[in-house]
């Protein structure tokens, strides 16, 4: 059985909320955290290694989890002025938040919805010839000059028009109301900078750049960011890091951590030598063991995986300044964290226990779930009691 560690140094204590979401605190199984102010430093951080690009912000899936309203609203003072989201109804939560800012909207064009997009005053991420048909017809029927981006695809074989077609395309910009207001392509393995594929695409996309001469341009991510002024361009386009997420795996992680996860404690429990703990009997108690059971399980996003079981630890959690190993399977609302190696009656009913935060990172869980960053943020659910700190 591992055994809890050292404790762990406390944090200082934490300014005061600017904006509460979800149940009531003393109703909720687990408490989120969201520090804004650590957003915003990330933000500008990720400006200044890439100077003189202009640093956007990308606010899909809800702001990677973290609140696409408040986020928004905070990078917005800070002096973001250019948003991407992942759909319409992103843009609409935008634009209430935002309501100057350029929101483009990077699944594109779906049928039917150009007056939407002129509605919301959002740009639609053109990513196919018959997108840009479509628009073209919308925009002229309706003289409307509201702008789009131009998607081209140097490598992803995602989304986005081929390189030969953009060629094709660019004699357009000579158009007085050509309508392109952002020509922009995709890493597909930014987090690997030595991987070959990086090269080819910003090769490929400087290519197809000199053909849109004043255009503004996007390729880098928040990990393109960190693979050099190639791939800059005009705008970049942090999405992950601004939350939190190590954008250079392998390597210290350069961003300030965002979110703290709490989960509150329900019933603490002594489970004799020999017994298992949780579905599936993974688990064996080694000794006579105390066990905390907490009200969140995979429904609220933490990962079903980053359980443990008899050869395989799993997550830990802080319960009272120490660090504690998960017992067994995560279920759909709960979890079991082995608390014998600390003091008794340090753990009661109703305490709080730390899931993420205090020197456990997003990429930690992540780790041990087998997974990414970005599925855990994404995956947070909504039965927390949120805070926003600034």
């Amino acid at each position: 059985m591992a055994e809890a560690q050292t404790a762990v140094q406390q944090p200082a204590p934490s300014p005061q909320p600017i904006e509460t979401a979800g149940p009531p605190a003393a109703q909720a199984g687990g408490i989120l955290t969201i520090d804004l102010s650590a957003i915003e430093a990330n933000w500008r951080a990720l400006g200044r290694r890439a100077t003189p690009a202009e640093c956007a912000a990308v606010i899909k899936a809800d702001g990677y989890g973290c609140g696409l309203e408040p986020v928004a609203r905070m990078l917005w003072h800070a002096g973001c002025r250019t948003f991407f989201v992942a759909d319409l109804a992103e843009a609409a939560r935008a634009r209430s938040a935002a309501p100057e800012a350029a929101i483009y909207v990077l699944s594109g064009l779906m049928p039917n919805t150009a007056p939407a997009f002129a509605d919301l005053r959002a740009r639609p991420v053109i990513c196919s010839l018959v997108e840009l048909a479509e628009w073209d017809a919308f925009c002229s029927a309706q003289a409307w000059h509201g702008g789009a981006a131009l998607h081209v695809d140097t490598g992803m074989n995602r989304l986005g028009i081929s390189a030969n077609e953009a060629a094709a395309l660019a004699p357009r910009i000579r158009s007085e109301n050509h309508g392109i207001t952002l020509l922009m392509s995709h890493l597909a393995c930014a987090e690997l900078p030595e991987h070959p594929l990086n090269d080819r695409q910003i090769k490929l996309f400087r290519e197809v750049r000199l053909l849109y001469r004043g255009i503004p341009s996007s390729l880098a991510n928040s990990s393109g960011i960190f693979l050099g002024s190639a791939a800059h361009c005009d705008m970049v386009r942090p999405g992950v890091a601004l939350y939190g997420v190590n954008p250079t795996p392998g390597k210290s992680n350069p961003m300030r951590p965002v979110i703290e996860l709490q989960a509150r404690i329900l019933q603490v429990r002594s489970v004799p030598r020999g017994e298992t703990v949780g579905y599936d009997a993974m688990w064996t108690a080694k000794r006579a063991t105390r066990i905390a059971v907490v009200a969140v399980g995979y429904a609220d996003g933490f990962m079903r995986s980053a359980g443990s079981s008899d050869e395989t630890p799993g997550a830990v959690a802080i319960v009272a300044g120490n660090r504690c190993p998960v017992a067994g399977r995560i279920s759909m609302d709960l979890m079991a964290i082995d608390i014998t190696d600390i003091p008794d009656n340090a753990a009661r009913r109703g305490d709080l226990v730390t899931l993420i935060g205090h020197e456990i990172s997003v990429d930690d869980v992540a780790n041990v779930a087998g997974t990414i960053g970005y599925e855990v943020l994404t995956s947070l659910g909504k039965r927390y009691h949120r805070i926003y700190r600034g």
